[in-house]
């Protein structure tokens, strides 16, 4: 089903745009809400009319989200999020993260113009800030570990307690095979003295 985009919808398309839809999606939500039309050859040519009364007004407005753009090119976002032991995030990183990261910083962005997939580990991920279908701008989001030292001690703990595990272990194993060297030695001693008196 080909439907006329109203509005900008993330994942579909761009205010104008005509897309290819599953009927049901079209005929119950794109056209009852008002995000869309369907595409009949009317309405295709009342679009281009409008497409082309609007040239001016659109340039403005791709000339507009280009200066958002620009004002936001260079920005990246630090997270400190809680994680376990392993690394993996208690709970997950994403959009609302990184808009309220932006703001900040002073970018007041709107989160529905922005996509990333969620987030559950430390690491290097990228957001991205859909201002104009033809300006899209790239955020380095860079998730830490909020608990990073205590992390590292409790690694430290554990360390130094293998450590004293296997110290402990060696020591028994050293103790054993004293007690095992002083016994052979003693019945190396004992034969002798029965081979001495024999001679």
């Amino acid at each position: 089903m080909e439907i006329i985009l109203k509005e900008d919808i993330l994942g579909l398309g761009y205010k104008n745009d005509i897309v290819n839809v599953k009927p049901g999606y079209g005929r119950n939500y794109l056209i009852p809400t008002g995000k869309g039309v369907i595409a009949s050859p009317m309405a295709k040519k009342i679009l281009a009319e409008n497409i082309k009364q609007q040239a001016r007004k659109l340039e403005a407005i791709k000339l507009e989200a280009q200066k958002k753009g620009d004002a936001l090119q260079g920005a990246s976002v630090e997270i400190p999020v809680k994680v376990s032991a392993n690394g993996v995030a208690y709970g997950s990183v994403g959009v609302t993260h990184v808009v309220e990261a932006l703001k900040a910083q002073g970018f007041d962005i709107d989160r529905k113009i922005v996509t990333m997939r969620d987030v559950k580990k430390v690491g290097d991920f990228v957001a991205l800030v859909h201002f104009h279908k033809e300006v899209v701008v790239e955020i380095p989001v860079k998730v830490i570990a909020e608990n990073a030292e205590e992390l590292a001690a409790e690694a430290r703990a554990r360390k130094a307690e293998l450590q004293a595990k296997k110290d402990a272990a060696k020591a028994a194993e050293n103790g054993i095979n004293e007690e095992a060297e002083a016994e052979d030695e003693k019945e190396a001693l004992e034969e002798m003295g029965v081979a001495d008196k024999e001679a």
